[in-house]
């Protein structure tokens, strides 16, 4: 297949967390023999911190006005099998426009936000990516975000005809065991960009804990960080990571915390890809809590569930040998079922599917 992306972005992981998603689908996708293409509005503040200059076995088209890429994307679309469109890309609605007016490549929309996506609508607020006539004009939607609630809310809010989740995964050429590094040893790790939604959870689940072991070391990997966050003594801070350095982030750390936003939360079946990335490096993994979270990790075999400051303080308390049996068992089911080459392939499955029954509903009927 021939697949064109229009995304928020794959050439910076500064700020967001689609980039490594991307990364680690593309490649695979490439490797599986398919041709991807991936349109990017070249942005300043990805650009001032850029980690990806060109996308291997593909193309990377940075572009700085919809109208001077209007061309090329038309002519990239025309001989495509699949033209997807994702949230938070700022030509979402003109590239949609683009792709149902040539008619050729099956329309596909992916939210990684769909937690974030559906809260907006329901507080009646506008939604950037989506426009007037919803989902409706798409073959399939995909979700980062599952569980019962998901296909309803698609199809009853936006028209979406076939909703299917797409989770996130992790690429295990770069998220891996490695050799810890002095400079990100910590007794609790957090790696992820400040949000203010997210907040009130960090605080009781890290802030808190740190406060009350000052005899641990802490340390926060991110961008972002107001001057005004609550630090102490022994709270550290490394600025942005690149995903190269997340492998011996995560491998430094005798634990490492997950946090999910609130939205993302209340949804439930919304495994962060961070998760999976620790679990490959072999962290062991903690995390708050959500409805469906035992569908990805069994709690306290795989993954271990705090849901508030005591819960983190018996969690640091917990044994290495324990620590060591539950990230083993949370790399092994990493491994068998999250890896972005699974993921890849279940995306290949669905794009198949899709097409099947697109054409199945094109035949025309015998006399």
């Amino acid at each position: 297949m021939k697949i064109v992306i229009f995304g928020l972005t794959i050439s910076s992981s500064w700020g967001n967390g689609h980039a490594t998603l991307w990364r680690g689908l593309c490649k695979h996708l490439v490797r599986l023999g398919h041709t991807i293409v991936f349109f990017e509005r070249d942005v300043p503040y990805y650009a001032g911190a850029r980690d990806l200059q060109e996308l291997p076995g593909g193309r990377l088209i940075l572009f700085s006005d919809w109208d001077e890429v209007r061309s090329a994307a038309r002519s990239e679309i025309r001989d495509a099998d699949i033209a997807m469109v994702t949230s938070y890309c700022p030509d979402a609605i003109v590239a949609t426009d683009l792709i149902l007016s040539e008619g050729r490549a099956t329309p596909v929309f992916y939210d990684l936000d769909t937690p974030v996506t559906l809260a907006k609508l329901m507080a009646g607020e506008t939604v950037s990516y989506i426009g007037p006539r919803g989902l409706k004009d798409y073959d399939l939607v995909l979700s980062f975000t599952g569980g019962p609630r998901i296909a309803d809310e698609f199809c009853t809010r936006l028209g979406a005809r076939h909703v299917e989740p797409l989770y996130g995964h992790v690429d295990t050429d770069v998220h891996r065991p490695v050799s810890p590094k002095p400079h990100y040893r910590a007794d609790l790790s957090y790696l992820g960009t400040y949000s203010e939604d997210r907040q009130n959870t960090l605080e009781t689940l890290f802030v808190r804990p740190a406060q009350a072991r000052h005899d641990l070391r802490f340390l926060i990997g991110g961008a972002q960080y107001p001057d005004t966050f609550p630090w102490s003594p022994n709270i550290y801070f490394v600025q942005h990571l690149p995903p190269s350095e997340h492998a011996p982030f995560f491998a430094s750390s005798r634990q490492t915390l997950n946090v999910t936003r609130p939205a993302m939360a209340a949804m439930g079946w919304c495994p962060s890809g961070r998760l999976f990335e620790a679990a490959a490096c072999g962290a062991p993994l903690l995390s708050d809590t959500w409805q469906g979270i035992d569908a990805f990790f069994a709690p306290g075999d795989e993954i271990l569930i705090a849901r508030d400051a005591s819960d983190t303080l018996a969690a640091l308390a917990t044994p290495d040998a324990e620590l060591q049996r539950i990230a083993r068992r949370a790399r092994e089911r990493t491994m068998d079922q999250h890896t972005s080459d699974k993921r890849a392939r279940e995306l290949i499955s669905l794009l198949e599917r899709t097409a099947c029954r697109d054409t199945r509903h094109q035949q025309p009927e015998e006399a």
